[in-house]
């Protein structure tokens, strides 16, 4: 199957098999694409959380909108940002350049200052929402992934963020949740499983300019 049939295949789960659990090896990959995400000046100003917990998982139903696959799936990812963004965040980032790529200083300095003079005057409400439309870059990236490797997703943002960070203690961490997707396998009575997808024609969707 190409990536084609493979977004075909891909629907939000509605119900997952509890049966059937991801093995390190899928988990290992979903680690790594979140990782590989593209994002803004390559910042990385995301962390994924990892729960395989079913009574953690449980405890965050009521505060998902009772939404079920939140405990049936093998795996809960939770995408989170940091709540207190500062410009401490690139001077990691430079740092971590010139250990990888033994960048030279003259070459670095000019963009750090730029990058360090961009966060500095942002509010971090500014950040915040920065921030989180990063957020939506990697659930998008793992969404095609779990395609492409036949692991059903189902993407959500109907859930109580301050309720998540308060049982999944993420204040500690100094992150906030902002996107979640329970991750696993299709049940075989799930009545979204079989339906076709819909979708509008290219026409609708895509414009080409010559």
């Amino acid at each position: 199957m190409n990536i084609i049939d493979k977004l075909k295949w891909r629907y939000a789960v509605k119900k997952f098999d509890t049966n059937k659990e991801l093995s390190e090896t899928q988990v290992q990959i979903l680690k790594e694409a979140f990782n590989l995400t593209a994002t803004s000046y390559g910042l990385q100003p995301l962390k994924l959380v990892v729960i395989k917990n079913k009574e953690i998982q449980e405890k965050l139903v009521p505060f998902s909108w009772n939404q079920q696959q939140i405990v049936q799936a093998s795996h809960l990812l939770v995408i989170c940002i940091q709540d207190n963004y500062t410009t401490e965040e690139v001077e990691k980032y430079f740092n971590l350049v010139k250990k990888v790529r033994n960048t030279a200083d003259e070459i670095i300095t000019p963009f750090k200052e730029f990058l360090t003079a961009e966060i500095a005057k942002k509010t971090q409400e500014e950040l915040f929402i920065s921030n989180k439309n990063q957020a939506y870059i990697a659930l998008g990236n793992l969404m095609t992934v779990c395609a492409s490797q036949e692991i059903d997703a189902c993407p959500m943002e109907g859930f109580t963020p301050d309720k998540y960070d308060e049982i999944l203690n993420l204040k500690k961490h100094n992150l906030k949740s902002v996107l979640v997707m329970p991750v696993g396998f299709r049940a075989e009575d799930d009545y979204m499983k079989d339906l076709v997808k819909v979708r509008k024609k290219l026409t609708d969707s895509v414009i080409e300019i010559s």
